[in-house]
């Protein structure tokens, strides 16, 4: 039996964000042990296999210089985005395999920093580039940035180092996003400023999505499945979190405590839901800033259901989900998790995962989270404490993130 190219490589992912705050597709970091040599396109093979028309665009990070090369050689047109990193190329092998590349139509992504770009001979084998900002260029950057009332004005005749149309990454601030996004028409950002997102709202109460609860209300109207309203709320953590502690409460009198989505749905009925809602809706979040935190939530809580095996229970496959849902609502809320967690009375393997570390579901929350970033070592590290196999790791992963929603141009 031949054996899949997936067992023999490490992958990690970071969504791609667009001025919209939606997803305008992925970046998937690869990583070959320094012994295999990866065939690239089995890889390409694989992850063509699982994509279809409407998955997420990628972009290939090769986190080494040999499956790079690979993937210059063996990558045909209309292939992913293949990045090349910027200090690489002084590697003559690799610098002539990217014109080679070039000369057969395959796209590639520059990346390094935005004050090293490459000379035009190289650069117009590149179709585009993920930029990192030296902490001057950020400062220059903001001086041009219209701002606040009260805010210091933006210097005059100042022009803005960042590049319309570009790929940035390691964007830690809002204002350095909505720089890069909405007035330099940066094609996408690479991960996201969570930290400084939730900082800027540390003093009002966190509010769920006018979105997704005006979306509730009308699969209400609409008569839609029992299934869909709980698809539905379960794309919102804080609505979800909200909706438990309200079917928990004592102004409802409920017998027996709601540990699930799905049963608080059945025992509320949807007229009560739909008043729920209502009140909710006054004081839902309408800031687009927090879509991308959200989402990158509900991604965890996916790849949590793929990598831990529920087998046939549609029950355990729920709480799965709600266990990855629930597991940043401290950030969100800025309080300890255990102190969130003990307000509803959920199983508690949700609780061991989320606050001790332990019991059946910690691997796939651990995995879920390692799986966020390019430190292949983690991954590796976690495969080996919990047993898990490599090769099913990466396809749960693939399989996650070719079912993602990705916004696509109008045609």
């Amino acid at each position: 039996m031949v054996q899949s190219v997936l067992g023999s490589l490490i992958l990690g992912y970071r969504p791609l964000w667009n001025r919209a705050r939606k997803l305008a597709g992925i970046q998937l970091y690869a990583q070959n042990e320094a012994a295999t040599v990866v065939d690239a396109a089995h890889l390409l093979r694989t992850v063509q296999e699982m994509w279809s028309s409407t998955s997420p665009p990628l972009l290939l990070s090769a986190q080494t210089r040999q499956l790079l090369c690979s993937l210059l050689d063996d990558a045909p047109r209309g292939a992913p985005w293949i990045e090349v990193r910027g200090d690489w190329l002084s590697d003559s092998a690799i610098l002539a395999r990217v014109k080679a590349a070039h000369q057969r139509g395959l796209k590639m992504v520059w990346r390094g920093d935005l004050a090293r770009l490459p000379g035009p001979e190289v650069a117009r084998c590149f179709d585009n580039s993920l930029l990192s900002l030296r902490p001057e260029d950020a400062v220059a950057a903001l001086q041009t940035a219209p701002t606040r009332p009260g805010g210091p004005a933006p210097v005059a005749h100042a022009k803005s180092p960042v590049l319309a149309g570009q790929m940035y990454e390691n964007i830690t601030s809002r204002a350095l996003m909505e720089h890069c996004l909405d007035q330099q028409n940066a094609l996408a950002l690479a991960g996201w400023p969570a930290e400084d997102m939730l900082y800027h709202q540390r003093h009002q109460a966190p509010q769920p999505s006018h979105a997704v609860i005006f979306k509730l209300m009308k699969a209400i109207d609409a008569e839609q499945s029992l299934e869909t309203f709980e698809e539905i709320m379960g794309e919102d953590p804080l609505l979800a979190y909200r909706f438990m502690v309200y079917t928990n409460s004592a102004a409802l009198g409920l017998r027996t405590g709601i540990d699930s989505l799905r049963r608080g749905l059945v025992m509320m009925g949807y007229g009560s839901i739909k008043r729920w809602l209502s009140d909710q809706l006054p004081h839902a979040s309408t800031d687009l800033n927090l879509r991308p935190v959200r989402e990158s939530m509900l991604i965890r809580a996916q790849l949590m259901t793929h990598l831990l095996d529920a087998g046939v229970e549609n029950d355990l496959r729920r709480e799965i989900y709600l266990c990855g849902l629930l597991s940043q609502l401290d950030d969100v809320m800025g309080e300890s998790l255990g102190t969130i967690l003990r307000r509803i009375p959920l199983s508690e393997r949700i609780y061991d995962a989320n606050v001790l570390g332990t019991g059946p579901y910690v691997s796939g929350l651990q995995m879920a989270r390692a799986l966020e970033s390019e430190d292949a070592s983690t991954i590796r590290k976690l495969c080996e404490t919990h047993e898990m196999d490599l090769e099913e790791v990466n396809r749960a992963l693939l399989r996650v993130l070719a079912d993602l929603e990705v916004e696509r141009p109008a045609a």
